[in-house]
């Protein structure tokens, strides 16, 4: 299971689903798409409209935007 938060240091969102994963030894790649501009391109490709919505969390092909943490843990049990 590949795990990919994208989002920035400075957004409390990201921070908050950044500890989610800490405290569950959740191995998540953090693309903070405010210092990489590849990261940046790589979200908008997510999204019809191209724009930056973050936090994007990536469950393998799995995309939730903003999601609970009720709903990452479903996804995250069903995918694993």
């Amino acid at each position: 299971m590949t795990i990919k938060l994208y989002g920035a240091a400075r957004c409390h969102k990201t921070q908050h689903y950044q500890r989610y994963f800490q405290e569950r030894n959740l191995e998540v790649e953090f693309l903070d798409v405010e210092e990489n501009e590849s990261y940046a391109e790589e979200l908008r490709s997510l999204y019809t409209n191209r724009k930056l919505n973050f936090p994007t969390i990536t469950i393998d092909s799995k995309k939730l935007r903003n999601p609970s943490d009720e709903e990452l843990s479903k996804w995250i049990m069903k995918l694993s």
